[in-house]
């Protein structure tokens, strides 16, 4: 009996140490987690969803919307003046696709939400009353768009990164996939001729040893998720902070999205070592999210006007630092078994005919590709090793990783990224390539240098043909730039200066004509007192100012 009770005790020691070792284990976890995320609400998702839902919507009062930053009078006046000015100018150059953007916004949820996130929520009402935009356009030339009252703008909006080429050059592959298709028509199910070529070339592109053909870059992105968490028997995804890999709940987990933050998507801190610790230690990820465009701002969410409050945007690109830490991160993710999966949807080939595996030199596991692929069609490509890309397993024929799309390899859709593909070969598109880099280098610095040279205090900087406008001084009122480019005849995409997508196809005439309308704009912007500030105004003080605000709204209102 002394000898079972004995047993019994070590038993229960044991048992306590065990309990003990795995609340220790747990616990370090959970602190290396921590530790990996970004300091801001971005990184701490469940808190800016709380944070989100707790701002109150309230809009300046008429007299206050003038002097939010704490101007004089005088320039109260000035800027009163210039937006009546401003607002008539844009009324009498569009009537016709003013009027038939009111038409349509109550008709069209998507309308509604880009028209009233253009600018911070507290000037959206007076806004409205006084300037408006229009979201019609009458045909594409060149590097021009023109709108239904025949205004011609140079076009930096890029078509959410569709135009890489130029719209001409998909004008023609679309007339030409047409014709290739035309005999087969929209038979689904099976493939046109050119599908195989298409395979081929791709998998050349990317490296990779197989593809599937999707619908959107978002619907991509999901299966090389579902495939990754397929073969590595894991549920666990890493996104990096303020990266977009489309609108579904699992990478797109924080504000914006009516679900909670998903248990198995991790979001971490870009660029950082304890994030690689985290890789390391844990053996339950089974893929991690690349978007390269975050190179240009690192655990920041896309520049986008509508939370413009202050000038304290940044974006910085280091090719070389970035490089590094991607071959760390493939270093990380081979040896412990997690799909790298790189995410060109937006990027495509903007940054070298091998897109962004071959601009860094670092080779995904899986590569999603979207956007100008499909040569100005809507397409969504998953290229990626055989291992990875398997649906199935033969010793286990019911365990299946199911996909299909009605839409899949539409043969109108192959067959202009069939044209797409065999363009990308040609020598003309080849020296485009060659001379990209430098010539987009040179462009940005010439840009920079007329607006230094001007005196005023906006810049731009960018990667490669995707561009930030910064603002050098503190103000609350950078937002109304895009406004004033619209009315020099540039068109900016609805998150406004936050992103310039320029084109290849964009001419050193047509470049010098958009410097031209860009310096004018924001001299004109200067000189209508929006860039006003004085010597107390800074962007902590703005913030700080705006949070109190915030406060004061919410628990006195008025």
């Amino acid at each position: 009996m002394e000898s079972f009770n004995g047993m019994g005790s070590g038993m229960v020691l044991t048992a306590t140490a065990l309990a003990g070792f795995l609340m220790v284990k747990k616990i370090h976890s959970r602190l290396q987690l921590s530790m990996a995320k970004h300091p801001s609400l971005s990184g701490h998702l469940r808190m800016a969803k709380r944070f989100a839902a707790w701002i109150p919507g309230y809009s300046y009062s008429p007299g206050h919307w003038l002097v939010a930053d704490g101007a004089p009078a005088h320039v109260a006046e000035q800027r009163k003046k210039a937006m009546d000015q401003l607002g008539q100018r844009l009324q009498s150059k569009s009537p016709q696709t003013l009027q038939m953007s009111a038409e349509l916004k109550p008709l069209v949820s998507d309308l509604q939400l880009i028209s009233e996130y253009r600018i911070p929520f507290q000037f959206r009402e007076m806004m409205h009353q006084h300037i408006r935009l229009g979201s019609f356009w009458r045909e594409s030339e060149g590097s021009y768009l023109t709108d239904l009252d025949g205004n011609r703008f140079i076009d930096v909006t890029g078509s959410y990164g569709v135009n890489l080429m130029g719209t001409d050059f998909y004008k023609t592959c679309i007339a030409k996939g047409v014709e290739l298709a035309e005999k087969l028509g929209p038979v689904l199910g099976s493939y046109h001729p050119c599908v195989l070529d298409n395979a081929k070339q791709l998998c050349e592109l990317s490296g990779m040893q197989e593809v599937s053909f999707h619908m959107s870059g978002t619907e991509a992105v999901m299966q090389a998720v579902r495939l990754a968490r397929y073969h590595t028997g894991k549920k666990k995804l890493v996104r990096f902070t303020g990266a977009y890999h489309g609108w579904w709940d699992d990478v797109q987990p924080g504000p914006g999205n009516p679900m909670p933050p998903s248990p198995h998507t991790l979001t971490l801190n870009d660029m950082h070592p304890n994030t690689l610790r985290v890789l390391k230690n844990r053996n339950d990820i089974a893929c991690v999210l690349i978007n390269p465009l975050q190179a240009m701002h690192p655990n920041k969410a896309a520049p986008t006007d509508s939370t413009l409050v202050d000038s304290s945007r940044a974006v910085h690109f280091d090719k070389g630092a970035y490089t590094d830490w991607l071959r760390q991160l493939r270093q990380v993710c081979t040896e412990k078994g997690i799909a790298l999966i790189m995410d060109e949807v937006f990027m495509g080939f903007r940054l070298a005919p091998g897109g962004a595996q071959a601009y860094f030199n670092v080779k995904a596991d899986m590569v999603t590709y979207g956007k100008t692929l499909g040569g100005g069609l809507p397409v969504g490509v998953v290229c990626g090793m055989s291992h990875w890309m398997r649906r199935f397993k033969s010793d286990r024929p019911a365990e299946l990783c199911f996909a299909r799309g009605t839409f899949n390899a539409h043969p109108y859709v192959m067959a202009t990224m069939n044209v797409f593909l065999h363009s990308m070969k040609t020598a003309q598109t080849q020296e485009i390539y060659a001379n990209a880099s430098q010539m987009w280098s040179v462009r940005l610095a010439t840009l920079n240098r007329r607006l230094e040279q001007a005196n005023l205090p906006v810049h731009v900087a960018g990667m490669e043909t995707v561009w930030s406008i910064l603002y050098k001084t503190p103000s609350r009122y950078n937002w109304m730039f895009q406004f004033y480019l619209r009315d020099h005849g540039i068109a900016l995409s609805w998150v406004g200066s936050g992103r310039m997508i320029f084109n290849f196809g964009m001419d050193d005439k047509d470049y010098e004509i958009f410097m031209q309308r860009f310096v004018k704009a924001a001299e004109a912007m200067e000189k209508d007192g929006w860039w006003w500030t004085d010597t107390q105004l800074t962007n902590r003080h703005i913030r700080q100012s705006v949070f109190k605000e915030i406060l004061k709204r919410k628990y006195l209102p008025a």
